[in-house]
């Protein structure tokens, strides 16, 4: 026996959860389940034994739907009543409620057996059908039904009992079977207001002995044995049925045009004529041009995909890989130096990839080689502009932010010059350990900046005085300089920390700092990693590294400091630090003979000038809409707000945007801002899975990319389309159009179905059409 009570406490188990758990004893052979349920839907189907033995269901306080698409071989006994839709697309089990049915009991069934022991709601036995292979539904209701009852039905057999139903004029309610063009519905009382094709008819030898043949099964299982003799009374029971084919050309029922229904039977003028107009024309089930329901739209490249959406530096992963397909890879390698100049030190080196974090690829099996593709770029190179505008622009701050702004810039045609207090590279050459971004290839990517033409200037240290001969000078200064002074709290004993920026610096000019045999790291980050790792460089024994909360940095790089020996602590607030060690607030104690703090920068902003009104939050500069502080005065990467190298690419690359139209005096539109692909447009099942199989390198792993947004001529609209409205348009150079001919399209949107990529795009018809009221012209 399966027993579970969905309640525990105060919580109450999901419908997922319920019915994973109920599969998961099904496939290991459990026959009887005993559920306490609390609202939970779906419970009983669809199911089937392994064996094909029969599974037995009894359920308190089910939810909406129970047995819905049940099967044969289940059995499902529910308590009290139930909610709507009990008995959906019942397939063959059998399903007795003690009490009352919500709506649409018995709704689309299609084999089985339903015993309501109480009332039916409003559209019970709606749609019931009927395949000839099988043995026809059958729904018993003890009492009496709602409105629209039978409505559609097209087979089966329905029977109203009638009891406790004397306050009622219909035991069927209002308007039943309405369409009905099939099956049977018996009643014990009275009903009214069925329609013209509908029979009312008494019951014949056949009629009773089906009722007689199933009444004791019914009462039995609802537990009412005791009606049995009120309720083979036959002289009480009637039938309805719908008229057949034949009977219905025999008839002189009436048929109307639907203008005429419209306008004189159903309401005068229309349904809704006081408030919406009607041109009163009657269109086809599927019409073509201005009467479609929807257009299909080609919106190709329209949306970004869930790669350049994540991409702070917006670099468009689907243009590089629509390239490569078309064998352009030159074309491709360059492509991404127009978005940034770092493509490997970042891209490919330290950035933690949020394009492949959301790659949609990566829900099919893995993410799609977007970073490591990056090395392919390393060496590449631009053509630069031989037309110079004769502006000169000033970039405060050699890092990344700044870099990538003064490469903008360059491309434009500017004079750039980048000042730094350190050598060129800014985090990229002082912090990040050498054994993640090793320095030959940083050198090739600074020295394709210089070579473009911009002007560095090393060991330059802008004061008050630099910045005001700097503004003078140039025709717009960009601030960069980043986070170069390491935040920590008030702590007892503050005096003992080693600040982590200073150690890594060091560590990067080979200075080879002193570090004690047991060092402890305050920050579990990535840089509390880098610092965790030059600590073992430098000769450390072990490394404690401790944060407040759960550690924030990569997976890879928290497992290679815990391979070399590492401890991470979490959460530990520290409040003192010793000689000896650290202290929580919890009194837990922490042994070192070395502190590192490392959770975090703030900006160093001494030379701004302090007469004029910049605003700040904090440490840091609140930028206008322009990120300019002062005119002709941008800001760009953590100077703004710490973030990530690649958040400063895509800073710099902004802060370059509004910098150009400023020294040309030209307006511009707001920083365009991305709008991702609609992730249910996107048909991942297109594409094979790659169970276990080898990655191809990453110029070759084009072939797995799901093209989001963007077409990759598959040609499936074009083959799939019922109507031919499709037609496919090369315009040479392997530039290719989809368009759908309005004259052939219906507007079903099987293109928009099928697309693997998104691309198709069903939207309402935008088509003006003359409208009328009563049939005259406005």
């Amino acid at each position: 026996m399966f027993t579970i009570d969905t309640i525990k406490g105060h919580d109450r188990m999901s419908t997922q959860d319920l019915l994973l758990a109920i599969s998961e004893a099904v496939a290991n052979g459990e026959t009887n389940f005993e559920i306490a349920a609390s609202g939970q839907h779906d419970i009983g189907g669809p199911l089937w034994h392994p064996e094909g033995k029969t599974l037995y269901f009894h359920v308190a306080n089910a939810g909406q739907r129970l047995g819905s698409m049940c099967l044969a071989n289940t059995e499902i006994i529910a308590d009290g009543s139930v909610s709507a839709d009990v008995g959906w697309l019942n397939a063959g089990g059998k399903i007795t409620v003690k009490g009352d049915a919500g709506d649409t009991a018995g709704h689309c069934s299609a084999g089985g057996k339903i015993y309501i022991g109480g009332r039916g709601g409003t559209r019970t036995g709606s749609l019931m059908k009927h395949d000839p292979l099988y043995e026809e539904p059958q729904l018993w209701i003890l009492k009496n039904v709602g409105s629209f009852s039978f409505e559609f039905m097209g087979g089966g057999r329905a029977v109203v009992c009638g009891i406790d139903s004397e306050e009622f004029d219909s035991v069927l309610g209002e308007r039943p079977c309405v369409g009905m063009v099939g099956g049977i519905v018996y009643f014990r009382g009275h009903s009214h207001d069925h329609p013209a094709d509908i029979l009312l008819e008494e019951l014949n030898d056949d009629d009773k002995a089906f009722l007689s043949g199933g009444m004791d099964e019914f009462l039995r299982a609802i537990e009412k044995e005791d009606l049995h003799t009120e309720l083979t009374d036959w002289k009480q029971w009637h039938k309805l049925r719908p008229l057949s084919f034949e009977e219905k050309q025999k008839t002189n029922i009436k048929h109307t045009d639907m203008k005429s229904f419209r306008l004189n039977e159903w309401i005068k003028g229309g349904l809704f004529s006081d408030v919406a107009m009607d041109d009163f024309a009657v269109k086809n089930l599927v019409e073509k041009g201005i009467y479609r329901q929807r257009v299909p739209q080609w919106n190709n490249a329209k949306y970004a995909a869930p790669c350049e959406f994540a991409c702070p530096a917006n670099i468009p992963t689907q243009l590089r890989y629509n390239m490569l397909r078309k064998d352009k890879q030159e074309e491709a390698v360059k492509l991404v130096l127009e978005y940034t100049p770092f493509p490997g030190s970042v891209c490919a080196s330290v950035c933690p990839n949020p394009c492949m974090d959301a790659c949609t690829r990566a829900k099919v099996d893995q993410a799609v080689q977007i970073g490591p593709l990056g090395f392919q770029s390393v060496y590449a190179e631009l053509d630069m502009p031989t037309k110079k505008t004769g502006k000169k622009i000033a970039v405060i701050g050699g890092g990344v932010a700044g870099l990538s702004a003064a490469w903008q810039l360059i491309r434009l045609g500017h004079a750039v010059t980048v000042y730094d207090d350190a050598d060129i590279g800014g985090k990229l050459e002082q912090v990040i350990p050498r054994a993640r971004l090793p320095h030959e290839l940083l050198q090739a990517e600074l020295k394709r900046i210089e070579t473009a033409g911009v002007k560095f200037v090393p060991r330059c240290k802008v004061d008050a005085d630099k910045f005001i001969e700097l503004r003078k000078t140039n025709d717009a200064v960009i601030l960069a300089t980043g986070g170069h002074k390491s935040r920590f709290f008030p702590w007892e004993g503050v005096e003992k920390l080693t600040m982590g920026l200073d150690f890594l610096k060091a560590v990067n000019r080979g200075e080879h700092p002193a570090v004690g045999k047991n060092v402890i790291v305050i920050g579990c980050g990535n840089s509390g990693m880098d610092t965790a790792r030059g600590a073992y460089d430098m000769g450390a024994e072990t490394v404690t590294c401790i944060d407040v909360q759960k550690p924030a940095a990569f997976q890879d790089e928290i497992e290679y400091i815990e391979q070399l020996g590492g401890k991470l602590v979490w959460p530990f607030m520290t409040t003192k630090i010793t000689d000896d060690g650290i202290y929580d607030n919890k009194g837990r104690f922490v042994k070192g003979d070395m502190v590192i703090v490392s959770i975090g920068e703030a900006p160093i902003l001494e030379y701004l000038p302090q007469n004029e009104n910049i605003k700040k939050f904090r440490d840091w500069l609140v930028p206008q809409a322009d990120n300019s502080i002062l005119e002709g005065i941008f800001i760009a990467g953590d100077v703004i707000k710490p973030g990530r190298l690649v958040d400063a690419i895509g800073s710099g690359n902004k802060t370059a945007y509004y910098a150009d139209a400023y020294v040309m005096d030209k307006t511009v539109p707001a920083f365009p801002e991305k709008q991702k692909v609609p992730e249910k447009s996107l048909d991942r099942e297109y594409f094979t899975k790659c169970h276990h199989c080898d990655l191809p390198e990453p110029i070759g792993d084009v072939n797995r990319c799901v093209s989001c947004g963007t077409c990759r001529d598959c040609k499936t609209c074009l083959e799939s389309c019922p109507e031919k409205a499709i037609d496919r348009i090369d315009h040479g150079m392997g530039i290719v159009e989809y368009i759908s001919d309005p004259d052939k399209c219906i507007g079903c949107g099987i293109c928009a179905g099928v697309c693997p990529c998104g691309i198709w795009e069903m939207t309402a018809n935008p088509e003006p059409i003359k409208m009328y009221r009563t049939g005259e012209a406005e």
